[in-house]
């Protein structure tokens, strides 16, 4: 092994470790790359997440992360810190630690988007609260979050979430 450089991942379309997300997102997430499956110096999560219309990513903040969001396909919107923004193929995002943020999909069709975060974690929270996915399986009926899913946020990346569980799509 070469000590002086740094592992080479390639991942191909349906070489991901991949899962269905439970409500209200529901949809899926792909894991892209992470510190499971290549050597890093500076830890961090990519991957993919795609969310079915009518369907949301529920209000959250990272307070040990930062995070980087590019929307890829789909429309939608965004609420920053309580202000909505448009999410379209294109839009890139960056959120700071203790950012306040919910991903919405108010379109017709599944909106995805690429997400980064440093340091590493949420590939970890994906895994906890889905299920299994094989590429070009059908979605599985809605299902709920675990019952434990407060303690799965906890020893993960997310901060505690605010008062009521946080704000709902307009």
């Amino acid at each position: 092994m070469d000590t002086d450089r740094g592992d080479l991942v390639v991942v191909q379309p349906g070489q991901s470790e991949s899962y269905w997300q439970p409500v209200p997102a529901n949809g899926y997430v792909e894991l892209r790359v992470a510190p499971r499956n290549a050597r890093m110096e500076t830890p961090f999560g990519f991957g993919t997440q795609t969310v079915a219309p009518g369907c949301y990513v529920r209000e959250h903040s990272h307070d040990r992360n930062e995070e980087l969001i590019h929307c890829i396909a789909g429309s939608g919107h965004a609420v920053l810190d309580g202000e909505t923004h448009p999410m379209v193929a294109g839009t890139t995002i960056f959120l700071g630690r203790n950012r306040v943020h919910m991903f919405v999909n108010d379109g017709a069709e599944d909106m995805t988007f690429t997400w980064l975060l440093l340091p590493n974690g949420l590939e970890d929270f994906f895994q906890a609260i889905g299920r299994p996915r094989a590429p070009g399986e059908p979605a599985p009926a809605p299902f709920p979050r675990p019952a434990d899913v407060l303690e799965i946020e906890r020893r993960t990346v997310f901060a505690p979430p605010p008062p009521g569980g946080g704000r709902k799509p307009a």
